[in-house]
């Protein structure tokens, strides 16, 4: 899964890059106005269905059709009310365009509902092969009609392809390789469970994706699509590699950690060892890119998007703390303790909406800036104690598996500035230059690493790892 999140990294930071270099910023400040609305739709979709059918061990068909007819109606319900607000939204943004901008982009939730349950079922049968070839060649088909629209001329209406083609790749792709058919609409014994359980998810997702849309939308709302542009292409940059690391995160943790919760001591080794490799995974890098952010946006962006250096740096810093704190939420699902995830998503929406608020005064910077420090101060520690509150995994364990990445993180940002601060004097980007920077912070990493015993045995399995599977093979008897 982390080497298909991989190609779908570098697949979809193509497509950002080179539809930011053919299409302005305002482009794709109309296109957020209407996804981040789309953000919020998208889980009322879902209505937290999907986590239902992967955590419930003792599902029955009867209940997977009634969920799927479930989801259908309401991404249908969804397509219709979107298609019929599109000119209030229109009129709210002042924006014309947005009309039948938001019209074509209802078909995409007509779509995704069709295909929950399929791809819920995939994950709950642990495909994870069939799940990153469907998810890797979506991406392929929307940025190759994307990147050819824009070279036509399509302009908005690339982007709008490229958010249709994908759901769509997806539909295809997942009912053709999950065989099960839904039968007939009808009830089914133990769904009231399964509902209650996909409402407090739903509930959860509905307040975490408010947060993640309320400032782009005030932002549009405020100073228009230009400054939407630059904040949302900046915003997806650095959430893009989150989001495709947490995918595989929550595919694979989210069934192998259900399958652990009776076994505490195996659950709490299990949840450490996958939020200490998140965390090395994620950490030292953002931080590295915070202090070289002038070089991430000239090499990506071009000369035209200077001023979204400072966005930059701040998200980065977001993007340091961003991952561990989605991946404790997989202690609340795992555990069933879904009420307990929705007050705690609360609290946190309640944070990061006051934190935005706040940076409104100083622009689209000061939004980012006050995220990012408020984040960091304030809403990480109170999700790590919230999400330890029960269960086998304690704030300890959660401190202990992040600290070597912090560690690291700080370690190696600091020896990437006092490189640029006092050899690469010279402002330009270079070849030569990158490749030091890399080198430098790489180095800086694993020396921290190996400092700590444990991440220390993690290197040597690591390394031991492929070898040991040659072994296996070469020992095993013929079948």
């Amino acid at each position: 899964m982390m080497a298909a999140q991989a190609v779908r990294v570098l697949v979809q930071a193509c497509a950002i890059i080179v539809l930011a270099r053919l299409l302005p910023p305002q482009t794709f400040g109309l296109l957020a106005m209407v996804a981040a609305l789309g953000v919020i739709l998208d889980l009322a979709k879902d209505l937290g269905l999907s986590s239902a059918t992967i955590q419930k061990a003792d599902l029955t068909e009867a209940q997977i059709s009634s969920l799927f007819w479930i989801n259908t109606a309401a991404g249908a319900a969804l397509a219709l009310a979107l298609f019929l607000a599109a000119p209030a939204l229109a009129r709210f943004y002042g924006q014309p365009v947005v009309a039948p901008v938001t019209q074509w982009l209802a078909l995409g939730f007509l779509m995704s509902g069709l295909t929950v349950q399929h791809w819920a079922l995939l994950r709950r049968q642990m495909r994870f092969g069939a799940i990153a070839a469907i998810e890797v060649g979506a991406d392929l088909a929307g940025f190759a009609v994307a990147i050819g629209l824009a070279f036509a001329g399509a302009g908005l209406w690339a982007l709008v392809a490229q958010r249709l083609v994908s759901p769509g790749v997806l539909l295809v792709g997942s009912w053709i390789v999950c065989r099960w058919r839904p039968g007939r609409p009808a009830g089914a014994s133990g769904l009231g469970g399964l509902l209650r359980f996909g409402a407090a998810v739903t509930g959860s997702g509905l307040a975490s994706a408010l947060t993640r849309s309320v400032d782009q939308v005030l932002i549009g709302w405020l100073w228009g699509p230009t400054i939407l542009g630059l904040y949302e292409r900046t915003t997806r940059l650095l959430l893009l590699p989150i989001n495709s690391i947490n995918a595989p995160v929550y595919a694979v943790g989210m069934p192998a950690l259900s399958r652990l919760a009776t076994h505490p001591e195996p659950y709490r080794r299990a949840f450490r060892q996958l939020l200490q490799k998140l965390a090395l995974l994620t950490m030292p890098p953002f931080a590295v890119i915070c202090v070289t952010a002038d070089w991430v946006v000239q090499i990506l962006f071009g000369p035209s998007w200077s001023q979204a250096v400072p966005l930059v740096q701040w998200f980065a810093i977001s993007a340091t703390y961003l991952p561990v704190l989605m991946a404790v939420s997989l202690l609340y699902l795992t555990q069933d303790r879904t009420g307990e995830m929705l007050r705690a998503t609360l609290i946190d929406s309640a944070i990061c909406i006051v934190s935005i608020l706040l940076g409104l005064v100083s622009g689209a910077v000061g939004v980012a800036a006050a995220i990012a420090v408020i984040g960091f101060v304030v809403r990480t520690p109170m999700a790590f104690w919230l999400s330890t509150r029960q269960g086998p995994v304690t704030q300890r364990d959660v401190y202990a598996a992040v600290l070597p990445a912090i560690v690291a993180a700080v370690i190696a940002a600091a020896c990437a500035w006092a490189l640029r601060r006092f050899y690469l004097t010279d402002v330009a980007v270079s070849v030569s230059g990158v490749a030091w920077v890399a080198l430098t912070a790489l180095g800086a990493m694993a020396v921290t690493l190996l400092a700590f015993p444990e991440t220390r045995r993690e290197l040597m399995a690591l390394i031991r790892h492929p070898l040991a599977f040659r072994l296996r093979r070469q020992t095993a008897p013929p079948s």
